[in-house]
Parts: structure tokens; sequence; C-alpha cells
């Protein structure tokens, strides 16, 4: 089992806020630091100090941290052409010893694209199997070989499929409630298929059906890690969990809807142990409150030592 962090840094969160958290996890014993890709807030509030950029953010954590995975959950086809993304994600792995991972999806933040003037076609499940086909293709093309693809939206002529990776298998995530398309896609492309904000009775559904693409294609769907993305709210006590929803301006009744993780280490511990018998190999703890890095801590001190390894 692995244990990640998984944070929200658009919605008001600095470099330096996230470099904190990353320090945590690895200081703690969890096994990774991830990000969302957007530029925009989410709701009302304070969007200051602004957005950082996803892949340069990693691209620094790679240098200020030494062991914990770094990668995105995830970054949207519309954001970023894949011969680009293959080489910033790449590069990144290469910076920080081979610990980078992609995570790659559809996007779905419309007002976020209209705001920075980036084209949010109608469809893009396209686009998205189109960029797994080019990075993926980059980055095993051998060496002194070149890599071509011609695809409705893409065309890559000769391209020198440079730099490569580390990491000889670049980890690959592919996520999402879809019931077709996208367990097709996991299965053909991805290293993790990941399910989040879902209650368990669904993230088992998932699972099954993730499988069933892997064997649908001849793969053993033992070599698909199967990963789940939940918000967390962790507390000593009940006041201290209180103190943590009202920080992201949540009751509880609103945070506790048979989904998400909330509740005392014991708590928690038992909720990662059903997931765990759903088949999930990685959770990933969403806090949502960056500048509490004591609860980042907490999970590191009081629940990942207690967790299945």
């Amino acid at each position: 089992m692995e244990y990640c962090l998984f944070t929200e840094p658009q919605q008001g969160f600095s470099y330096d806020d996230q470099l904190a958290f990353a320090r945590s996890a690895e200081t703690h014993g969890l096994d990774g630091f991830f990000r969302s890709d957007h530029y925009l807030r989410m709701g009302e509030g304070d969007p200051r100090p602004g957005p950082t950029d996803a892949w340069t953010t990693l691209a620094g954590l790679a240098r200020e941290t030494s062991r914990i995975r770094l990668g995105t959950l995830v970054s949207s086809v519309t954001y970023r052409v894949p011969g680009i993304l293959a080489i910033q994600v790449a590069q990144v792995d290469a910076m920080s010893g081979g610990r980078a991972e992609l995570g790659l999806g559809t996007g779905w933040f419309e007002r976020e694209h209209e705001a920075y003037g980036i084209p949010f076609p109608a469809k893009r499940f396209d686009l998205l199997e189109e960029q797994l086909a080019i990075v993926t293709g980059l980055w095993a093309t051998p060496d002194a070989e070149t890599f071509t693809f011609e695809g409705e939206h893409y065309r890559l002529d000769a391209a020198p499929a440079l730099p490569k990776p580390v990491q000889e298998r670049m980890p690959v995530i592919v996520g999402g409630g879809g019931p077709k398309r996208t367990p097709a896609l996991a299965a053909r492309y991805a290293t993790e298929f990941n399910i989040g904000f879902v209650p368990e009775e669904v993230v088992a559904q998932k699972f099954d059906v993730v499988r069933a693409a892997c064997e649908d294609i001849g793969r053993d769907p033992a070599t698909l890690k199967m990963s789940v993305a939940l918000p967390t709210i962790v507390g000593a006590d009940d006041a201290e969990i209180e103190r943590r929803l009202a920080a992201i301006a949540q009751s509880r009744e609103q945070f506790d809807n048979g989904a998400n993780i909330i509740g005392t280490p014991e708590q928690v511990v038992e909720k990662v142990a059903r997931l765990r018998d759903l088949g999930a190999s990685r959770v990933y703890f969403q806090l949502l409150d960056l500048r509490d890095v004591d609860h980042a801590d907490l999970l590191g001190t009081g629940v990942v030592p207690h967790l299945p390894r």
C-alpha cells in the first residue's frame, strides 16, 4: 500500500505552501505529493496569491525533495500539446532522479478555460486517447529512433523522442468514472487507474469494470495499480475536526457524505483498511487547506504508521 498527499493549490496557495506539504510527506513517511493541474480557484474566496503551474511546481519540488513520488492528479489535455508534455514530464523525472508520475485526463472546468483563453472543445476523449498514445509512444521509442504519429488532432513527424525518462516505464495515471472509454484507455495505456470522490460501493464497481477492460485486451489486471482519491479531514478530537472543517468553509454534514475520509486517526485507519479490501493499493489523501501543515504532519505521524503496507 502507498499513501500520498493530494492538494488543490489553485484555491489560493503558493509554491512555498506546497513545498511545506511535500516536505511533511517526505519527513513523515508518506509516499508521494500530488497536485491538481488548474489555473482558477473554484468557488467563493480569495484566489491570491494566484495559480501555480503544475509542472513548474513539480520541477522545483524535484530539486527540494529526495524520496517522495511527484505528480499530477490530473493534468488536462487542453493545457499542453503532447509532444511538449512528454518533454516536460521526462525532464521532471530526470530532475527528481526518477520520481515523476503523469496523471492525464480530459479536463472539465470550462470557466477556467474561458478566463485564460484556453480552447475547450466539447468532445475531449479523442484528445486524451491521442495524447496518451503520443506521450507513451515517445517515451517507448528506442534510442536513436524517431517517433511519427498521424492522428485526427495531432501530427508528429519524425520526432527525436528525447529526452527519455529515467524510469524504464513512466507511471501514467488515468482515472474517472466513465463506463466505457475511461476503463479502456486505462487498460491500454496506464500503469494506474484512479477513482475519486465516490462511496466504497462505487469504488468496487469501477475497479471491477477496469479489471474487465484489462481482460478484454489480454492484459493481466494485476499489472494495473488501483487507487482512490478522497477529501480528508483528520483530527485528534471533535474540536480539531471542526476547526479544520471551518477552515475550508464546510460543515460536518456537508463533508461527511459517505465517501470522504473524516475522523480521528483510528477512524481513518479503519476507512483505509476497507479501501484496501476493495483492491486499492494506493490512497490519495486530499487536504484542502495547504496552510495547515499540522494536518499533513498528523497524517504522517498519527495515521500512516498504523496503516497496512
